[in-house]
């Protein structure tokens, strides 16, 4: 049996990058899997196919984040689209993957810019679990991504990194209290990641490649699937005894800095 077998899966953020890679591989170990999106119905239509080709079953589901009454929203197309099916309800792996960046040092950060990041990173998986804990299963995982820059310091996204700290604070606090129930609640960070958001940036850039790549001790870019699979892992059994925990995946980014010989 694969390790996912007979389980859903809600990942939210799920129609491109990141999002997409996590919602495949969760397929992929024989979860059915909701493909939430914000507002790209085609990229989470995309997605969807992808796994329904390689064997897997996929629905989408839209709700957009960061807005009263997300949550809400979010929950009623999930239960609405699991009795479709005629699956039984309840979900037993969140992602809350889904997250707007912010770049933008503190001089230059708006009100209005560091209420919306806040709004869709920190407050929407908030309430999405308190709404949905009648449907998370007792031995379920929630997994959120955070980010590297919670322990890198990147001053051009202040904001943005504080969201993730507060995730953070969110995913132990949380683990303790939902314990008893076998569920565990663990984080992961990614660092760098060859995602359609960096690639205006980073694609058909050398320079820019290389100095992404040389952040990490494997001296690359970290790929979608990288963080999948730590996903993977953490909502599979093979993780039961893991929780309040963040899982640096950032491929060993700033461990130390490169011998002086390289950079002479």
């Amino acid at each position: 049996m694969a390790p996912l077998d007979g389980t859903t899966s809600l990942v939210t953020g799920a129609s491109r990058g990141i999002g997409r890679a996590i919602a495949r591989r969760l397929a992929a170990g024989g979860s059915l899997v909701a493909v939430h999106y914000g507002s790209n119905a085609e990229a989470a239509a995309q997605t969807v196919d992808e796994i329904t080709a390689a064997g897997g079953e996929a629905f989408a589901i839209g709700a957009e984040l960061g807005v009263p009454g997300d949550a809400e929203r979010l929950w009623q197309a999930f239960d609405e689209a699991l009795a479709a099916r005629g699956a039984r309800p309840g979900v037993d792996v969140l992602v809350n993957n889904a997250a707007i960046g912010s770049s933008a040092p503190l001089a230059g950060t708006t009100p209005e810019a560091f209420d919306r990041v806040f709004a869709v990173n920190v407050k929407a998986p908030f309430f999405l679990v308190q709404r949905g804990l009648d449907r998370i299963r007792d031995g379920g995982r929630i997994v959120n991504v955070s980010s590297g820059v919670t322990r890198i310091a990147l001053p051009e996204t202040l904001a943005y990194s504080m969201t993730k700290g507060a995730l953070n604070t969110f995913t132990f606090t949380l683990a303790h209290e939902l314990g008893r129930r076998g569920v565990t609640v663990n984080a992961v960070a990614p660092g760098i990641v060859d995602t359609d958001t960096n690639a205006g940036w980073l694609r058909g850039n050398p320079e820019a490649q290389a100095n992404a790549a040389s952040y990490s001790a494997f001296d690359r870019v970290g790929e979608p699937e990288d963080i999948a699979d730590v996903v993977a892992f953490l909502a599979s059994p093979a993780a039961r005894w893991v929780t309040g925990q963040v899982l640096d995946a950032t491929g060993g980014s700033h461990l130390g800095s490169r011998p002086l010989r390289e950079r002479l």
